[in-house]
């Protein structure tokens, strides 16, 4: 051992060696992240995950989001609380990252019953969702188009944070009439931009206050909590992800994006998480693809396989009620979310959808102007002048519903799994065959 100011240090290294060796972490998290553009069933895959989880959190995004479970015949849709909050054994917890809309969390929470904590997360005012719509306007006049945004306040709310006038829970439970100040500040802020704004402070506020009372009780500091949770007694705490890999702020299909992390880092940032705590990542991929709204979709089916696709998989927006977009899985976008996320298996949803097809696609390659693409692009003028490559797999032609195990399935429709497996080089750990809890196939 060398000593260096005062200090022994390893030789081979340099570092100071500490005289409590390091240890590894004692619990680590367990996250579920969509794969492709959303709603690929996440809520299913943490429900199910949750009947053995201590704690159930959520770490980014906001009200856009959008889950359902199903139980006892019963179906639930979760657009802010975890969808694991059905579990009478787990705490739900709500990270820093997440933006909420006080109104509809309680509405929510009302609903579903269960017990939850937050902390300092960003705060989603009225305006913001006004707002919301505002720009989503001005964007079809200007441009012919526009992104598709949900119209929850999402993108003006986080602007917010960005741009340092936001507000938080914490400040909404401390100084009420700090709080009062800074809110007039925002809002006029906002009416400067747009004068048409329709903004009642005062009437807001007052609303407000009430739910101070009701949230103070349930909030507590997301970085102790969770870090006690981290480093006390063995816990099993469980991560969702809310939208998907390519609808990520810095990973996803830019601009026809969400405004916050979908992807792994996320975790870290919306909860305060060392990324030495992250343990097992689950990527949720849907059979096929969809895609709600606008924006560059190589492998959508605008015929009768989409429309087959659609009405089977009664694709309908679990938040806004649009038509989803359907098409065939598109396994270049998969392996894109595999690089950026490092999952360690894969869960495969929605496999009963492809029941009737007598022969199945999937994209397996890209190509622009006839050159092949060595990887995803970035630019989504670029992806949407792709050509796509498939590979043509049988199909089963007979219902794969009553399957509960890997044997039960079709030989065909094995094949179809072992053929994502093998592309993707990550195994499926589970194959969902219908709505409810049985219907999740534990493959190992």
């Amino acid at each position: 051992m060398a000593n260096v100011n005062g200090r022994e240090t390893d030789p081979q290294n340099g570092e100071p060696v500490l005289k409590r060796p390091r240890e590894s972490p004692q619990n680590k998290v367990t996250v579920v992240l969509g794969a492709q553009w959303g709603d690929e069933g996440k809520g299913k895959v943490v429900d199910l995950l949750a009947m053995d989880a201590d704690i159930v959190c959520r770490c980014q995004g906001g009200n856009n989001a959008g889950h359902t479970v199903v139980v006892d015949s019963v179906e639930y849709d979760f657009h802010l609380l975890p969808s694991g909050v059905l579990s009478k054994k787990a705490t739900s917890f709500i990270g820093n990252g997440v933006v909420i809309h006080l109104p509809g969390l309680f509405d929510e929470a009302e609903k579903n019953l269960q017990k939850g904590k937050g902390k300092g997360l960003w705060m989603m005012f009225n305006f913001h969702q006004a707002v919301d719509g505002i720009q989503e306007q001005q964007r079809q006049q200007q441009e012919g188009t526009n992104l598709g945004t949900t119209k929850k306040g999402i993108g003006p709310a986080y602007s917010s944070k960005a741009a340092r006038n936001g507000l938080r829970v914490c400040d909404l439970v401390s100084d009420f009439k700090v709080f009062s100040c800074r809110f007039r500040m925002l809002a006029d802020h906002f009416l400067t931009m747009y004068p048409n704004l329709n903004v009642d402070v005062d009437q807001e506020l007052e609303q407000l206050k009430g739910y101070a009372e009701r949230l103070r009780p349930l909030v507590t500091d997301g970085v102790y909590f969770m870090h006690k949770a981290l480093t006390g007694p063995n816990k099993k705490i469980l991560v969702e992800g809310a939208n998907a890999a390519l609808l990520d702020i810095d990973f996803g299909t830019y601009p026809f994006v969400t405004s916050s992390n979908c992807t792994v880092g996320g975790v870290c940032t919306g909860l305060g998480v060392p990324p030495s705590y992250v343990g097992r990542v689950y990527g949720v991929v849907k059979a096929y693809t969809t895609r709600v709204g606008v924006g560059a979709f190589p492998t959508e089916q605008d015929n009768d396989v989409g429309e087959l696709l659609q009405s089977r998989g009664r694709e309908f927006g679990v938040t806004t009620g649009r038509k989803r977009r359907c098409g065939w899985l598109d396994l270049i976008l998969v392996r894109y979310a595999h690089m950026v996320n490092g999952f360690s298996a894969i869960a495969l949803t929605k496999l009963d959808i492809l029941d009737t097809l007598p022969e199945i696609k999937v994209g397996v390659a890209y190509k622009v102007d006839g050159q092949p693409l060595p990887s995803f692009p970035a630019n989504m003028d670029v992806l949407t002048r792709v050509s796509v490559e498939y590979e043509t797999l049988p199909g089963w032609c007979c219902s794969t519903e009553a399957a509960r195990s890997f044997e039960d399935l079709p030989p065909q429709a094995q094949k179809y799994i072992q053929f994502i497996e093998n592309f993707l080089q990550v195994p499926v750990k589970w194959v969902g065959v219908g709505k409810s809890r049985e219907s999740m196939i534990k493959l190992f």
